[in-house]
């Protein structure tokens, strides 16, 4: 899957490659383009109208406030992320990017990694 389902929503449940349960969507962000599918990527930077403060705040509050590498924030806007709220006391949030995406539906999506794999959240 190379963009984000559509149909997702924030709590449904989150199974990795080996359909054990990892947590839940906390939240998720479609990439930038799809405010306009004719924008590509490339013509996309800090100055653009379509990226405002707002959007990097968001993706800042889905990493904590620690620095975000700029490759990945970059990454992470292109092409958009869900945030994991992972089970366990001890459990760092996880960062699924579309392309770690098998399926979504009804109210479970399903990764085509292990938790292990995904972008963790300090």
């Amino acid at each position: 899957m190379q963009d984000l389902p559509y149909n997702i929503e924030v709590g449904m449940k989150v199974f990795d490659s080996h359909h054990h349960a990892i947590g839940k969507v906390a939240e998720f962000k479609f990439p930038e383009n799809a405010i306009d599918p004719d924008i590509e990527p490339a013509d996309i930077d800090g100055t653009d109208k379509y990226r405002d403060d707002s959007l990097v705040d968001e993706i800042a509050k889905a990493f904590g406030r620690e620095e975000l590498p700029e490759v990945l924030r970059d990454r992470l806007l292109r092409e958009g992320y869900i945030r994991i709220d992972t089970s366990g006391i001890f459990s760092a949030d996880r960062l699924a990017l579309p392309s770690q995406i098998a399926s979504a539906g009804a109210d479970e999506l399903m990764l085509n990694v292990d938790k292990d794999e995904l972008i963790k959240r300090n």
